[in-house]
């Protein structure tokens, strides 16, 4: 079968190429660079355990370098309303805990340790992400093509053609084509996708320094600084080796932010947080982040997708647009996989839209309805009226959760009503700590080997079964895969439709005893089952590869005979 098409090198193309090829899908790649990336500190990245884990997996070592924060601060004027003291994710050998509650109603309340996000330049993404593509070493694999940008994209009922100018100015055949090709991005506009959406909706001063701020590792969020140069807001992140990018909420308006105006900003800033009127600094980068919110109408068209900024526009607090480029990829990676593979049905493609278009939708709409009120002047009263109890408390937890990956601006999210979902809860479900369609939790689990691992160290490439069994840790290693519910259990995955891993955990948040979870290979989960059932388990994989979703052809089938027979009775 020809290879995958990805359009556009950047952070989102290259991980999804690099997805596709663990996954032994073959795939060209289009760079319209020569390869390199231009270092800019002022241009970041902020990776959630979920997405960090992500790019570990996939033999990407842009974290390696990382380092995670030690806590998060939420000022106001000059008082601490917020602290959250942050620890370090399973990258780093710790678990992530439990969302962010908020505090017990007292500014400055200490709160209950959460995950650390990972910040880096996303330069070094883009570079760890060549190394890792480059070390698969074999072209018929992952061929990229350099100088090279899409020009025309035909269909048929086979594949994808595709002809580009640049360096290697030919046609191309594809199996499917993905558009990762950033915000103007040529497939979007040559398969007729509108991209409606709303134009700098904020915009942000930013700059990278070397300097000794008061909270070393900490992340700060400042809201109303009490300085005459700082508008409404200002956030400040740690990046390896003593760097710090500041971010600055800038009025409404197209005024321009020339380098004294940033100047003064950044003195007035450092003076503010060390109290002291020289601090002695190193700028290293600066620029303006203007920040757009845009959503494609359509993210497939036949054998054409769309990922990454060619999808969506969203960054309201800065730095969330490429997460959730990530995102898509570890959506999509899988489906184009069965369909590469084992020509999955129309209706696992089609869930990728589904899913996914409609959880970034739900978060640009929040952003939308949520931060104009937040952050507009005089704007407290409709907004604790109507949007968030709490007043200017509840503002700062809005903001502060979003930025920790928490809360509806931040959390990773829950694929509601799925069309990989059965038409009903199926016979036998239960309720655990995770909702059925988001993340499942990082457990430690029992692989079929004997070794422990976590349970998202397990996650890509195929279905994974779960047995929650209490006291496993103590079965003898050589015998456990003959112990307890395990054997009708292993025999109910051996016959499921797709490939299953079996493993076992000691326990899962709200989970009983020998409840049986199945989760995607995105880890997302699927089902939660009491015991061993494996008509249900069955049923609920069958949904999960896109074969319950033809239920809606096949109900209508049977509603048809059941018509016809009632009409001879």
């Amino acid at each position: 079968m020809d290879p995958v098409i990805v359009a556009g090198a950047g952070p989102v193309g290259l991980t999804l190429a690099l997805a596709l090829a663990r996954l032994d899908v073959p795939v060209v790649l289009f760079d319209e660079t020569t390869g390199g990336d231009e270092p800019r500190l002022a241009r970041t990245v902020v990776l959630r355990p979920d997405t960090a884990t992500l790019l570990e997996r996939l033999g990407c070592r842009a974290t390696a370098g990382a380092r995670p924060w030690t806590g998060w601060r939420t000022l106001r004027r000059r008082q601490l309303v917020r602290h959250v003291p942050l620890e370090p994710g399973p990258l780093f050998g710790a678990p992530p805990p439990a969302a962010v509650e908020d505090g017990d109603g007292q500014d400055g309340a200490q709160e209950a340790p959460t995950a650390s996000p990972l910040h880096l330049p996303q330069h070094e993404l883009t570079r760890a992400l060549r190394a890792a593509l480059a070390a698969i070493g074999d072209q018929d694999l992952v061929r990229i093509v350099p100088g090279t940008r899409v020009e025309t994209v035909e269909q048929d009922a086979r594949g994808v053609s595709v002809r580009t100018r640049g360096a290697q100015a030919t046609w191309w055949r594809g199996s499917h084509l993905v558009g990762c090709d950033g915000p103007r991005s040529t497939v979007r506009k040559q398969l007729g996708v509108r991209f409606p959406g709303r134009t700098a909706v904020e915009r942000h001063a930013v700059a990278a320094l070397r300097a000794d701020l008061p909270w070393p590792g900490e992340a700060v969020l400042h809201r109303s600084p009490p300085w005459r140069s700082i508008d409404a807001e200002v956030t400040a992140r740690p990046l390896p080796h003593g760097v710090w990018r500041i971010d600055w909420l800038l009025p409404p308006g197209r005024d321009l932010v020339t380098p004294d105006a940033l100047m003064v900003r950044v003195r007035d800033t450092l003076a503010g947080w060390c109290e002291e009127t020289a601090i002695p600094y190193e700028l290293l980068d600066t620029g303006v982040h203007t920040v757009h919110h845009r959503l494609a109408r359509r993210w497939r068209v036949g054998r054409a997708f769309l990922a990454g900024d060619a999808a969506h526009l969203h960054g309201a607090l800065g730095t969330q647009g490429l997460e959730e480029g990530l995102r898509d990829v570890g959506n999509l990676a899988w489906k184009l996989s069965l369909a590469w593979h084992h020509d999955a049905s129309d209706a696992l493609l089609d869930s990728y839209q589904a899913e996914r278009r409609t959880a970034v939708a739900a978060r640009l709409r929040t952003a939308d309805q949520s931060l104009p009120l937040v952050r507009a002047a005089g704007g407290w009263r409709a907004v604790r009226r109507t949007v968030l109890p709490g007043g200017t408390r509840g503002h700062d937890a809005l903001l502060t959760d979003g930025h920790l990956g928490h809360g509806p601006l931040g959390a990773p999210p829950v694929y509601h009503r799925s069309p990989l979902a059965p038409a009903a809860p199926p016979e036998g479900s239960v309720t655990v700590g995770t909702p059925t369609g988001a993340p499942v939790a990082d457990v430690r689990v029992t692989a079929p080997d004997g070794a422990v691992v976590r349970l998202w160290e397990r996650l890509g490439r195929e279905l994974l079964v779960v047995l929650v069994a209490p006291g496993t840790g103590v079965w003898d290693r050589r015998h456990w895969m003959r112990a307890g519910l395990m054997p009708r259990l292993a025999a109910a995955v051996s016959a499921l439709p797709m490939r299953t891993e079996l493993l076992v955990a000691e326990e899962y948040p709200g989970a009983p005893a020998h409840t049986v979870l199945l989760v995607r290979p995105d880890g997302h989960l699927a089902a939660a089952l009491s015991g061993v059932r494996p008509a249900e388990l069955y049923a609920c994989a069958d949904a999960a590869r896109g074969g319950d979703a033809a239920r809606g052809a096949d109900a209508e089938q049977r509603g048809r005979r059941d018509t016809e027979a009632t009409a001879r009775r």
